[in-house]
């Protein structure tokens, strides 16, 4: 099937200029940009398995058996958390509302927030107990609040789960404390951790909070890089003697934000110094800039048979590319659409799409879609169309014999 191909004019950052003719042209960017470097090999890191992404755009930069399964140790509170949120979200449950504690979470092992027997604690506190205490205390409580039980609370964490994409994972409990069938992997705690910076900006800013004192004990975050780097904000630790030592963290930088995740390394401070060579590496060596924006017209295109000529045409989402730093003048977007549009067309209808490449590389490709509706034309605007299309395919015809006898006479046939 034949295809048109309309390169962009310019790519600019948040915003586009797009060509009506095969013209090639480098980007524009709104900002000067620094001469490109060199991209190194990425760091060797001391732990099992590891995985640095681009917040934006979901580029991975750096990974190493990001896709074998792991114990998430606390880690796993990342979707206890997920799920109240969930629940705070659609208002099932307030953060002001109390939750009665159970002799069970009580008695759950590990780190603790202190909470106590037939305790009434708040929802609000419960989970920054959870989240800057790492207490198992507090998640039981608040599984058992949400579904009735922990086991049942598994199953909403799976539930999210899956429709995160988390292929590898699988819940057994709300804490991390160790089960043969309970798993993940570092490419699936990315993705959780990506889709609670994401879904949940403002309850996010818990898992940047140093210290929270409650029953008058006051425990720091165990994410130590909270201390070391001002543009670290979250997310969370784990650790038991078989997982080792996890954490998954987030950083912004010149608002640039990076994802890692590193598990099962030796220490503490492996896990902490290894993070943040990770994300070190990818502040200092990419760069992740906006092309265009959700609903953004990047060019107009014929449509024949409809009550309009023209239909705008763009994308139905932002599109964020992250390039090697100095490599954006090398970005090259075109438009891939079939060369005759016919009425009617529905708006967000996919009629083609947008692929950013850097050299020979695609790095994106999204649906080209009409950003308005055309409704058919009446009988005679339809047939006047006909009768043009039917006279543009006889010389498009000629054109094609002509261009055949060319290649023969060069010895060079099209068959």
């Amino acid at each position: 099937m034949k295809k048109l191909t309309i390169l962009i004019l310019a790519l600019a950052v948040s915003t586009a200029v797009v060509a009506q003719t095969p013209v090639p042209n480098k980007p524009t960017p709104n900002k000067p940009t620094a001469a490109a470097r060199p991209v190194p090999a990425a760091p060797q890191i001391a732990a099992n398995s590891y995985i640095l992404s681009d917040f934006n755009s979901g580029r991975i930069l750096v990974e190493h058996n990001s896709d074998m399964r792991v114990e998430p140790a606390s880690i796993t509170k990342l979707m206890t958390a997920y799920v109240v949120f969930r629940e705070l979200e659609e208002g099932n449950i307030t953060l002001q509302e109390t939750v009665p504690v159970s002799e069970k979470a009580w008695r759950t092992g590990g780190s603790r927030m202190f909470i106590e027997p037939d305790m009434q604690v708040s929802v609000e506190d419960l989970m920054r107990g959870m989240i800057i205490q790492s207490g198992n205390d507090a998640s039981v409580a608040l599984a058992e609040h949400i579904a009735g039980s922990e086991e049942a609370f598994s199953g909403l964490m799976n539930h999210y789960a899956e429709q995160l994409g988390m292929t590898g994972t699988n819940f057994m409990n709300s804490t991390g404390l160790p089960d043969a069938n309970h798993y993940t992997t570092a490419r699936d705690i990315n993705a959780l951790s990506t889709a609670t910076v994401r879904d949940f900006p403002d309850f996010y800013t818990w898992y940047s909070e140093k210290e929270f004192t409650f029953n008058n004990i006051r425990q720091h975050n165990r994410n130590t890089l909270l201390w070391r780097d001002p543009a670290i904000d979250g997310l969370k630790t784990g650790h038991t003697e078989a997982a080792g030592y996890c954490l998954a963290a987030s950083a912004m930088r010149d608002g640039m934000r990076l994802m890692s995740a590193v598990m099962g390394s030796a220490s503490e401070s492996t896990r902490a110094s290894e993070s943040q060579t990770l994300l070190n590496y990818g502040f200092r060596f990419f760069e992740t800039v906006q092309l265009y924006q959700a609903g953004q017209e990047l060019t107009e295109a014929r449509i024949w048979k409809g009550l309009s000529e023209e239909v705008a045409l763009g994308i139905g989402e932002e599109l964020f590319v992250t390039i090697p730093r100095g490599r954006y003048n090398d970005l090259e977007a075109q438009l891939e659409m079939e060369p005759q549009l016919m009425a009617p067309l529905a708006q967000g209808q996919v009629i083609g799409t947008v692929h950013v490449r850097l050299g020979d590389e695609t790095i994106a490709s999204l649906d080209l879609l009409a950003l308005e509706s055309v409704e058919e034309a009446g009988f005679f605007g339809s047939a006047a169309d006909s009768m043009q299309l039917w006279f543009d395919g006889l010389f498009e015809d000629d054109e094609d014999v002509d261009a055949k006898e060319v290649d023969a006479d060069d010895g060079q046939s099209n068959e």
